[in-house]
């Protein structure tokens, strides 16, 4: 998974442990893109690849208009925004909070 969004280029990619904390997945990715379109294909990509390495069902929202999408890969989460919109939710800071997020690396 996160070589996917490497591949695809996304930026300023975070991983945040969501376990003991969420009931609905134990691990959230924040990467950022660099336009809507970007945000969209690197949403669609990611899909794509977890689906083909047999990962089961995953779900998608926003990928449409691109300022923000989500990637539900069931025990990951993976949010792709653009960089003012990801400023604006600044989720790592919210689900962050008691311990550090940590840069991903591939």
């Amino acid at each position: 998974m996160l070589a996917q969004l490497d591949d695809d280029k996304a930026e300023n990619v975070v991983t945040i442990e969501l376990e003991g904390r969420a009931s609905y997945a134990d691990v959230m990715v924040v990467a950022s893109g660099r336009s809507a379109r970007h945000v969209a294909s690197t949403a669609d990509h990611l899909a794509e690849r977890v689906k083909a390495d047999g990962f089961g069902r995953v779900t998608m929202e926003g990928e449409k208009t691109g300022d923000w999408a989500i990637v539900d890969c069931g025990d990951v989460i993976v949010h792709l925004f653009r960089p003012e919109v990801r400023e604006f939710y600044d989720l790592e800071s919210m689900w962050s909070a008691g311990q550090e997020a940590r840069a991903a690396s591939a």
